[in-house]
């Protein structure tokens, strides 16, 4: 999404708020037929999410397992605080939705944040003292209080607009 452009046309001040999808999933992943048997057929919606990527120029490849990315989230916390939010956003997006990486591990944050720039030194302890666990749980629980279920989700005043969407999608969720 163009968020500078759509922040410019209608001035706004965009929130990010993160979101527990699939809190449970352990460390070195799961494999998405594991977390979806016989709720979901994964191959047919791959090839829809492969579709809306490609519509919307998006770098998405197909991938076989789900990580858990509260650790992704908590330094993601920080790397707003170093004004770099949305850049980091960009990289774990690409590392996890493109390049399959496992963004519940430490060192691919690590490779991430050095990747930006930022310091690696202070990343690390982040990851380590959990420093930003707190802003991530009232994320999470501002998720649940709005009632949101799937990422990405886009609120303006009490309308929402669910999944990745054409600009114009934004434009009608903000003009109402």
């Amino acid at each position: 999404m163009r968020t500078k452009q759509l922040q410019q046309e209608f001035d706004l001040e965009l929130r990010w708020t993160v979101f527990p999808l699939h809190p449970d999933t352990p460390e070195q992943g799961q494999s998405l037929e594991q977390l979806f048997a016989g709720r979901i057929d994964v191959p047919r919606v791959l090839d829809q999410l492969q579709q809306v990527a490609d519509s919307l120029n998006l770098p998405f490849a197909l991938r076989s397992h789900t990580y858990n990315s509260r650790r992704a989230q908590e330094l993601g916390k920080w790397a707003e605080q170093q004004g770099l939010g949305e850049a980091f956003r960009t990289a774990v997006y690409q590392a996890y939705f493109a390049d399959g990486r496992n963004i519940a591990k430490p060192t691919e944050l690590v490779a991430i944040v050095d990747s930006l720039g930022l310091p690696v030194a202070e990343a690390q302890q982040v990851l380590e003292e959990q420093t930003f666990a707190g802003a991530v749980d009232i994320d999470w629980q501002r998720a649940r209080n709005l009632d949101i279920t799937s990422v990405p989700t886009h609120r303006y005043e009490n309308r929402t607009l669910v999944g990745f969407q054409e600009y114009a999608a934004f434009q009608r969720l903000i003009s109402g």
